[in-house]
């Protein structure tokens, strides 16, 4: 398959300034870059989405150059933003590019070339950039752009004049690596389709050199119609203090049948052989959920490595009942660092230790979550209020609130 191909078939083309897909398969001295945002300190998995677009190059012998926004993140990017980012501090910005970077140069390992653009954005005056950066573009063409109209109109929040000025600078970021590595190509989000059409702009009028953009498409929850990568808990982060490597691999475990062949091309390095027979593993008995299994351990390896699939697959099957809680001793020390631990003693209310937990705000609402059916003594619903010496297994027991194993917690009897 070759790479524009593999690039369709995966699902990651959306716009490009190319007429012909296929001029990517000849791979003899291209390089490409692709941006990360420096306002967080870790990356998500959508994110993660895009490291995989990047890795589909990389298997084909494209060079690649990432590219921190330490500068660009200080300034704040208003694609898709309905309301001006506050603004971070140089140091925080800084930390984020190294803890960011960390995490790529795992994901990567080790084939790529780092830049920062504050590195050149730094040394540079205002009148620099009105002269070598503003002078290049129209504002007409600007102002029509949907992010910034949408902001600029009538129901728009407004926009001001240091997120305007942020696709110039990231233009600008691609005649800098076009000049230092020969770049000819910025992946993105399609997001940033607008600021990618500035870099395309300003290189071709700088330099002479064509160069053009593609973009993949924001991962969609077929089921919900949201963008995907996020949990009930909010986004779902690829550094394990963040999201931990059980909560991890649930995500993926728990993805609807419906999005999970193509969460499989995007997330995974599967071939097209490889991933039919999943699916259609997968479809002969879809009760068995075999396709989301392998998803949630294809992805946990490449982001936390092979030794945390395990331990996040023997969590999992403690807190869904598969493996029973008197053969877990391995698996609870796991569970010690993922969940709530309190302890009790023989006869104690439910309701109590729910509270203890912070599986419930109050013992009223333990009380009606009790009374509803909604609480579980290992995987069982519960049918009595206290509980007794029967329950715990190996002096433990697990207690959950509703079906989100998230929301469960370990009790240890006290002796």
């Amino acid at each position: 398959m070759t790479l524009s191909e593999e690039l369709k078939w995966r699902g990651f083309v959306n716009q490009t300034t190319m007429k012909n897909l296929s001029a990517l398969d000849k791979t003899k001295d291209k390089n490409f870059y692709h941006g990360y945002d420096a306002s967080v300190d870790s990356l998500t998995i959508g994110n993660l989405a895009a490291v995989m677009l990047d890795k589909v190059f990389i298997r084909h012998g494209w060079g690649t150059v990432i590219l921190a926004g330490g500068a660009t993140s200080l300034i704040g990017d208003p694609g898709g933003k309905d309301v001006e980012r506050p603004l971070q501090t140089e140091e925080q910005v800084q930390k984020n590019v190294a803890a960011v970077q960390k995490q790529l140069s795992k994901l990567f390992g080790g084939q790529v070339n780092f830049e920062n653009n504050l590195d050149w954005f730094k040394k540079m005056s205002v009148l620099e950039f009105l002269r070598d950066v503003g002078k290049h573009f129209s504002m007409t063409p600007l102002v029509q752009r949907d992010y910034i109209a949408n902001r600029m109109g009538a129901d728009g929040a407004g926009i001001s004049y240091t997120e305007f000025s942020y696709t110039l600078l990231q233009g600008y970021d691609f005649l800098k690596l076009n000049e230092k590595y020969g770049v000819s190509l910025q992946l993105a989000g399609s997001d940033q389709w607008g600021n990618c059409l500035s870099g395309v702009e300003i290189v071709r009028k700088v330099t002479g050199n064509e160069v053009h953009a593609l973009t993949m498409a924001l991962v969609i929850n077929k089921t919900t119609g949201k963008k995907f990568g996020k949990s009930e808990g909010g986004a779902v982060w690829l550094d394990p203090s963040k999201t931990t490597p059980t909560q991890f691999y649930q995500f993926w475990i728990n993805v609807d049948d419906a999005s999970v062949e193509e969460y499989l091309k995007i997330f995974t390095e599967l071939d097209k052989t490889d991933i039919a027979q999943t699916i259609k593993l997968h479809k002969a008995d879809p009760k068995q959920r075999r396709a989301q299994h392998r998803l949630a351990e294809e992805v946990t390896e490449l982001v936390h490595g092979k030794d945390m699939v395990a331990k996040a697959r023997a969590a999992t099957h403690v807190l869904t009942g598969v493996t029973p809680l008197k053969e877990a001793i391995t698996a609870i020390e796991t569970l010690k660092k993922e969940i709530p631990v309190v302890q009790c003693t023989v006869r104690k209310q439910i309701v109590d230790v729910l509270v203890e937990a912070g599986l419930a705000s109050s013992k009223t609402e333990a009380r009606r979550l009790l009374l509803g059916g909604a609480i579980y003594v290992n995987n069982e619903p519960a049918s009595k209020d206290v509980l007794g010496e029967s329950d715990f297994h190996n002096g433990w027991l697990i207690i959950r609130r509703g079906k989100a194993f998230k929301d469960s917690a370990l009790v240890q009897l006290k002796t």
